[in-house]
């Protein structure tokens, strides 16, 4: 059987990695294909380079448009990134009858729903395990290995930069910016990291497997996303004295909010307990939890980024896509696990009806009766205290901190007694807060 023909948009660090893992393990990606891959044709801005780098085995030319336009080819593999002129292409390729695979988070977390429309119309495939925690297969896991499954929830260490950061400030005592710097020297972070510590790159990670895990549409705008740059490394230590962790976390899980149920999408810096295994994830590692009532949690790790990890799961969706190019379209795996038909449209919570534990650091006079009114506002919000810490304050000193751990409330309530609580004459500045998942 003739090779299937591919052409690749970017060749960075991912598109670079494709080419060459596809290269050298062309025979053993044959055998399991069933037929060989080719990258027959590149893009790229600097075409001499990109010539010398490829070793002049396939076409190279500058403008992409070309390459999604030449007839010859079936599989368009987009590594450009971005929602600009990425979108025009992917969207160019689907109208001329190709399929599509993509690492492109950003792209399918706010365009999704459109594309992978036009993609059913059009009878084509669109894959995209790499644009989600990278070498981890965990897109094909939520959507073919746990099919049996209803699942309940979802959380992931989805962005290896933050995870770095978090992990380093907790091992060395270095405050945020400290490490940030440290980051970028090792090449973790970005020049400009706002994407990654603002927590917007998980956030768009997290929509895609909030999509694929209950059969709704692509939701970004509607997800909270929070990222690390305000977390101090006082609350990293408070939280390993009390057993924590941590983490940056993608989180999406079902809940039920007076007899109707939603979901919970949200991104933000949460206290896990350090016996959990997913506590545990350090340095740019990524981890995903998914609870499901048949198998139960099931914990899928490693590398989130790199070139050759990432490239791994690339060229796995190019081995799905030949070996089901001639299949009807109507009996291959959908886009978002759901037949598009049976997907339903269960509203995303707002932060405010969300449920969870919460740790509070509250930064306080040293006067009799302040524990007192601490708790006398939480059970007046009927919020129920898990533990204490309350630190003695320092020879001379005459302020310190107490910290609480909550039990599951809502998020309004906690809202409505920090205001009462920072009203307080005794209470110095703002409370901080940060969510606690038991993750159990």
């Amino acid at each position: 059987m003739k090779p299937i023909k591919a052409g690749l948009l970017g060749v960075g660090t991912v598109g670079a990695g494709t080419f060459n893992v596809l290269r050298r393990n062309q025979e053993e990606i044959r055998r399991r294909a069933g037929r060989g891959i080719e990258i027959v044709m590149v893009s790229a801005r600097n075409v001499a380079a990109t010539t010398e780098k490829t070793g002049g085995q396939c076409q190279v030319v500058n403008d992409p448009f070309e390459v999604v336009d030449n007839p010859e080819i079936d599989i368009i593999i987009e590594l450009i990134g971005g929602t600009g002129i990425a979108r025009e292409l992917v969207m160019r390729a689907i109208a001329n009858g190709k399929h599509v695979v993509t690492a492109n988070k950003a792209l399918l977390a706010l365009h999704g729903n459109e594309i992978f429309a036009a993609a059913q119309e059009k009878g084509v495939m669109v894959a995209f395990e790499a644009a989600v925690a990278g070498g981890i297969p965990i897109i094909k896991a939520l959507r073919e290995g746990l099919t049996a499954n209803r699942i309940e929830s979802v959380a992931g260490i989805i962005n290896g930069t933050t995870n770095f950061i978090l992990s380093e400030m907790r091992d060395k005592g270095l405050d945020f910016d400290t490490v940030l710097k440290q980051a970028q020297a090792l090449g973790y972070a970005e020049s400009d990291p706002t994407f990654d510590i603002e927590g917007v790159d998980a956030a768009h990670k997290v929509t895609i497997m909030s999509a694929i895990a209950f059969g709704i549409p692509v939701q970004f705008d509607k997800a909270h996303v929070e990222g690390i740059s305000a977390l101090q490394a006082v609350d990293i230590r408070y939280a390993e004295q009390l057993g924590y962790r941590i983490k940056l976390l993608g989180i999406t899980k079902r809940a039920m909010v007076d007899g109707v149920e939603g979901i919970e999408l949200r991104v933000h810096p949460t206290l896990i307990p350090a016996k959990r295994l997913i506590a545990n994830v350090e340095g740019a590692m990524n981890a995903v939890l998914v609870q499901a009532d048949a198998v139960g949690a099931s914990l899928y790790y490693g590398r989130g980024a790199g070139a050759e990890p990432t490239a791994s799961s690339v060229i796995a969706d190019l081995v799905d896509i030949t070996r089901l190019a001639t299949a009807d379209p109507g009996n291959r795996v959908p886009h978002l696990a759901f037949q598009p038909n049976q997907m339903t449209d269960v509203a995303i919570l707002p932060m405010s009806e969300i449920t969870t534990s919460y740790y509070l650091r509250v930064y306080v006079k040293d006067q009799l009766g302040v524990m007192a009114d601490l708790t006398r506002i939480l059970a007046d919000g009927r919020i129920s205290i898990d533990a204490v810490l309350q630190k003695e304050p320092g020879e001379g000193e005459t302020r310190t901190d107490i910290i609480i751990l909550t039990h599951q409330t809502q998020e309004k309530n906690i809202d409505t007694a920090i205001a009462k609580v920072e009203a307080l004459d005794t209470v110095v500045g703002k409370v901080t807060k940060i969510r606690l998942e038991n993750l159990s």
